[in-house]
């Protein structure tokens, strides 16, 4: 059961999820250097698995209909910020978190959908984290592998960060569009 979860989790984010890895790729597209992408990284992980627990056992609803364009507002957001933000600023892994617990309860509307066990609940949510987290350092080792070798180039912001950071905020605004 642990191995199907965590499985689950994976493919929710690669490659089901398109909303997921934009908003990492935004996350990874906002510095160079690694200590502050690892530090977005895990307030937005410790944030998702959060809600998604909350989610999964009841505290917390919030319908679809609102998570879902508000999620799709995040990846928006922090694609925005990349474009006036020149650099890591402390409250980025803060706009992280934030947007985290937004994702957790997506991913906990996807969960639910599909059935959770009753006499594993929290075997089955930390498996599902867990293939969560691996489709994300999946998705961020795969950037690394196409743009690490110039993220420390002078030409990186104008020819890498903005263009791609303008196409990440508009496909945000037109799922966000979407999804109302």
């Amino acid at each position: 059961m642990f191995s199907s979860y965590f499985r689950l989790g994976f493919e929710h984010i690669v490659p089901l999820g398109a909303d997921h890895v934009l908003f990492v790729a935004g996350l990874f597209l906002s510095t160079a250097a690694f200590r502050p992408l690892v530090w977005q990284v895990s307030a937005f992980t410790v944030a998702h698995a959060l809600t998604l627990a909350l989610a999964t056992l009841g505290v917390v609803h919030v319908a679809p209909g609102v998570v879902e364009p508000l999620i799709a507002l995040s990846i928006a957001a922090i694609a925005i910020e990349n474009l006036l933000a020149r650099g890591f600023h402390w409250r980025r892994p803060l706009i992280a978190f934030v947007f985290g617990l937004l994702h957790g309860l997506g991913f906990a509307g996807a969960l639910q959908s599909l059935g959770l066990p009753d006499e594993d609940l929290v075997v089955a949510l930390v498996a599902f984290n867990l293939g969560v987290e691996a489709g994300q350092l999946t998705v961020i080792a795969a950037l690394v592998a196409a743009l690490g070798w110039c993220r420390q180039a002078r030409w990186y912001r104008a020819r890498v960060v903005v263009p791609l950071s303008v196409a990440i905020a508009a496909v945000g605004l037109y799922w966000a569009v979407q999804r109302l």
